[in-house]
């Protein structure tokens, strides 16, 4: 089953938690034990997974990938985004999740994150999953 969502974003780098529309999804699928692949078609924003408790983890992230990998720099891309390409690379387009009793099996601070690179924009989110 192939599921997608949209994600508007408001600024140019930031992390959105889809945890809970993740897990409305899986909800909705009926699977009860398998597997969910969460996917971002986009050459400038990314999935991952961190602590989703503080929201000071996600702006420490942000700062800290703005300071590895400025925005000005001597890049010879174009379009002037060539930090988001990095950033997104960096991050990963996709994360494979566990799905057990019709939960997601995550860590008790872990939740998932879109993450903007390039923003603010409509993005696409494409969530696949696979039962057992």
């Amino acid at each position: 089953m192939l599921y997608s969502l949209e994600v508007p974003t408001k600024t140019r780098n930031e992390f959105i938690d889809i945890t809970h529309k993740i897990e409305e999804t899986i909800s909705k699928s009926g699977i009860k034990s398998g597997i969910c692949v969460v996917f971002v078609p986009h050459t400038t924003a990314a999935v991952t997974i961190n602590e989703n408790a503080d929201p000071s983890v996600k702006s420490d992230i942000v700062k800290t990938l703005n300071k590895v990998i400025p925005a000005n720099w001597d890049y010879t891309h174009i379009e002037g985004n060539s930090d988001s390409h990095i950033k997104s690379t960096l991050v990963s387009p996709s994360i494979t999740l566990i799905i057990e009793n019709g939960k997601l099996v995550l860590g008790t601070w872990q939740g998932v994150y879109f993450c903007e690179f390039d923003g603010p924009r409509r993005r696409k989110v494409f969530i696949k999953i696979l039962s057992d």
